[in-house]
């Protein structure tokens, strides 16, 4: 890697407009007092890594589930799927990675598999990192069904900032794991339910990287992660 490549990731297409707005907004501000300028210069270079992009080295073994994610393990704890995907009441173990304004909110199929079912529901725009937020917000959920037969969930959650979510997939489309499925704009939270039987190998507070950390393993049999802060 490049020196260059460590600091200019890049870019969604999707931020591509928001960059234009407040690269324009900043112009305005120059005129109007230069230290407002300097501040827009700041809020358009965060807007700009915000909506980065960066490639990610997937693992490529068969039966790892791996973040959607960049962010923190906020929950892990049993919980039911969203009524909407039909999946029924019985409480799976929900892994829940919150993202801050300042994480790439580009998400990864956690898993390989057929997108079974896409369902959206319209909600509230509660502090992603609280428990109620799975239950009450504005969300986006997929089943993945994977080539064995089992199935994982996982849903795209607005959060107090956010505003959209935006799918870039189809109900029916083959996903590869790592692969991009879609982006949150402005601060949110991913939910993932694993497949029974299936445990986290990661552990509350714990660092995610979309793509590359290994959230879990279809093929392994250890009890859940326990970990120490240090």
């Amino acid at each position: 890697m490049q020196m260059h490549e460590t600091f200019l990731k890049p870019m969604h297409p999707e931020g591509k407009r928001f960059v234009a707005i407040f690269a324009g907004i900043t112009l305005v501000l120059f005129f109007l007092w230069e230290p407002l300028g300097w501040i827009g210069i700041g809020l358009t270079i965060w807007c700009y890594y915000f909506f980065r992009d960066p490639k990610r080295a997937v693992p490529q073994r068969d039966g790892l589930i791996v973040s959607p994610a960049d962010g923190v393990v906020s929950l892990i704890e049993r919980a039911a799927p969203p009524p909407e995907l039909g999946m029924g009441p019985e409480e799976r173990t929900r892994v829940s990675i919150f993202m801050s304004v300042f994480n790439c909110h580009v998400n990864r199929a956690p898993i390989g598999g057929v997108i079974e079912k896409q369902a959206y529901r319209p909600g509230k725009f509660l502090n992603a990192s609280l428990d109620k937020a799975s239950e009450d917000n504005e969300r986006n959920s997929l089943i993945i069904a994977m080539d064995d037969g089992r199935k994982l969930a996982v849903t795209q959650i607005a959060g107090l900032v956010a505003r959209r979510i935006v799918p870039f997939c189809d109900e029916g489309q083959r996903l590869a794991t790592g692969e991009r499925f879609g982006l949150i704009r402005f601060g949110s939270r991913l939910d993932v339910y694993l497949p029974d039987g299936v445990n986290p190998a990661v552990a509350l507070g714990q660092n995610m990287v979309a793509g590359e950390t290994v959230l879990a393993d279809l093929e392994a049999s250890e009890p859940p992660r326990v970990a120490r802060m240090e």
